[in-house]
């Protein structure tokens, strides 16, 4: 696992996302500016168990410089289209990091926000970013794309993980909300399991209206 290497001493916050997959739930974001104390073990989440994707989290919560998390709703994923929640998740969670790390400096009144130096240049995992797109976000950060960024760059590899973690969180409260569905099992993937239940139930309000298997069921083409 690496730092991402630049010309200038900038600091470097990295982006990843969790969810973009499933056929319910919310799709969420994490951004993450890591501290000068190293974290061992970090990984792409997906390779991770549950039990050490959530150790590491914490450890990244408590030694990060600043993170952030940012969450697109259903109703947004249906509305935008999934890679466009995606990107506006991401941009909450940049603002959702900025603001820790500005919660986090000394307290200086003649001291501007995030002057110079200190505004990150944004890596995130994959070819695409939300500076790519225009949307309903708000995207003024120096960017690089890292195919894979969650498996060698650190500081994408820590938002991997808690965006991962947290978005797990969510699907365990809505299982509870949705009992019938086993979203703590699957997460909302489309696995055979959730495909029956659907079959049996119908969607209910987690779920992407949008996505194929949930629009044909809403049109009675099953």
């Amino acid at each position: 696992m690496q730092t991402f290497l630049t010309q200038s001493s900038q600091m470097q916050a990295g982006v990843d996302e969790a969810g973009r997959g499933p056929l319910a739930g919310p799709v969420c974001a994490a951004a993450v500016i890591l501290g000068e104390t190293g974290i061992d073990g970090l990984a792409d989440s997906k390779l991770l168990s549950a039990k050490r994707r959530q150790i590491l989290a914490a450890e990244i919560q408590a030694k990060s410089r600043a993170w952030g998390v940012g969450w697109a709703s259903v109703v947004e994923i249906d509305e935008l289209n999934i890679l466009r929640a995606t990107f506006l998740a991401m941009a909450r969670a940049m603002q959702d990091c900025l603001a820790r790390l500005e919660k986090a400096r000394p307290v200086d009144p003649n001291a501007p926000v995030l002057r110079g130096r200190e505004t990150p240049l944004v890596l995130v995992d994959g070819n695409r970013s939300p500076a790519d797109y225009s949307g309903p976000w708000h995207w003024p950060y120096a960017t690089q794309t890292i195919v894979k960024g969650d498996q060698t760059v650190a500081c994408i590899s820590a938002a991997s993980i808690l965006a991962k973690t947290a978005r797990d969180q969510e699907m365990h409260r809505l299982d509870k909300a949705y009992p019938h569905y086993g979203f703590a099992r699957h997460a909302g993937y489309g696995t055979r399991a959730h495909l029956q239940a659907l079959a049996q139930h119908g969607p209910c309000a987690a779920h992407r209206k949008s996505f194929s298997p949930i629009k044909q069921l809403s049109l009675g083409l099953t």
